[in-house]
């Protein structure tokens, strides 16, 4: 069952509904109706480009401040903040492109941190947007990174990397 989550300025809007794996499926809805499930390396290669634009540790920082506020609970006041974050990115559609992406990001780290089976919870998204903007990774790289690795071996890399 669909549970929406935050509706954008343009009419779009996002929710969690059941996915492949649980409930936790994070998806966009366009203005006009297209709806999907935004892929890591969607969202990478968008904040690649605007980090060119802004700079990627401008973009990093303010996804770590999203980050040190996320818990399991689901809290309206992060989107106003995220809002608020995004005034900053005020070239063209930059602000509402920023604004929806953060918001998945936001969505998907709740989700991790409600997973049963997930070890290392929103920290795997932390380090896919480390190796995106700080590492300076390529989007289908850093979307990718973890996939096959074992648990272990990523907390060892997030901790060496100081989270």
């Amino acid at each position: 069952m669909p549970r929406k989550l935050n509706t954008f300025s343009n009419g779009g809007f996002i929710e969690f509904n059941s996915g492949s794996f649980d409930d936790w499926c994070v998806y966009l809805t366009k203005p006009g109706g297209e709806r999907f499930a935004p892929t890591d390396e969607r969202y990478f290669r968008r904040l690649k480009k605007l980090g060119k634009k802004y700079g990627n540790q401008k973009i990093y920082d303010d996804f770590v401040l999203i980050f040190d506020k996320t818990t399991a609970q689901l809290d309206k006041h992060i989107f106003k903040q995220i809002t608020k974050i995004s005034q900053y990115y005020n070239h063209g559609s930059d602000r509402l492109e920023i604004e929806i992406w953060f918001n998945v990001l936001y969505a998907g780290m709740v989700a991790e941190e409600n997973k049963e089976k997930a070890v290392l919870k929103k920290r795997i998204k932390r380090l896919g947007m480390h190796h995106l903007l700080i590492d300076n990774l390529e989007p289908e790289v850093a979307a990718n990174f973890s996939k096959g690795v074992k648990w272990q071996a990523l907390d060892r890399l997030m901790r060496a990397k100081g989270f």
